[in-house]
């Protein structure tokens, strides 16, 4: 696989000004986009250390905690969007990442895959950082959604259209998958030598695993929410 230099990664600053400065003109938030950007990088290479660590020794209790890692984290961005910041609102969304996420993730190395380790963590941190990843932001679109229709609409009806628009985006990967676009463990498998059939076996697996995760959390939550809010 192509490495790419430590310098090259610099050009990418000249795509993102564009965008910050375009986003700060029409948003207002000056350095919004700037802060991501470094906060990402600084992220993503603490968690190549600590994956580095992680694969050499494969130790369970690491194991473990870099999924609460993900679980906690996931659950304080979802969260940041909508108005109720209290324990309870954000206990029922980590609960329902949680649970709908590790359904999922449980299922894949499980049944799916059939590994003799399970718990082998090359192949259980990349796919919990998808299913955990994706089922916070379907839980972000839903909750945000709910919580504005709710406002002049029944309970079951506000539910409806949050739960609807929450899927959209997974529901249009898979209709756009393979004509429009090459998802990103696909094209990475690609990139990395893997057999494009091969590598198309494992995107349908992920693709199905995500957006059943999403749905699966967004049900969990939306379920629960009334009971919360009596």
């Amino acid at each position: 696989m192509q490495t790419i230099a430590l310098s090259h990664l610099l050009f990418m600053i000249i795509p993102l000004s564009i965008v910050g400065y375009a986003y700060y003109r029409w948003v207002g938030k000056k350095g919004e986009i700037a802060q991501a950007t470094l906060r990402m990088s600084v992220q993503l290479i603490l968690v190549g250390y600590v994956l580095t660590s992680l694969f050499e020794t494969n130790t369970l209790w690491m194991l473990s905690l870099l999924l609460i890692v993900m679980v906690t984290t996931a659950s304080f961005i979802a969260r940041r969007n909508i108005p109720q910041k209290d324990f309870k609102t954000f206990g029922l969304i980590l609960v329902s990442i949680v649970l709908g996420g590790s359904f999922n993730l449980v299922w894949v190395l499980g049944v799916v895959l059939e590994l003799n380790n399970p718990f082998d963590a090359r192949f259980v941190i990349p796919l919990a950082g998808m299913i955990y990843a994706n089922a916070m932001n379907a839980l972000s679109l839903a909750a945000e959604r709910y919580e504005k229709e709710k406002e002049h609409l029944p309970h079951e009806k506000a539910r409806s259209i949050a739960f609807k628009a929450s899927m959209i985006p997974q529901i249009n990967q898979f209709l756009a998958v393979g004509f429009v676009s090459l998802p990103g463990m696909m094209t990475g498998q690609i990139l990395s030598g893997v057999d494009p059939l091969i590598a198309v076996r494992y995107q349908i697996v992920v693709m199905a695993m995500t957006l059943c995760s999403g749905a699966m959390s967004n049900i969990i939550y939306l379920a629960y929410l009334p009971r919360l809010q009596k």
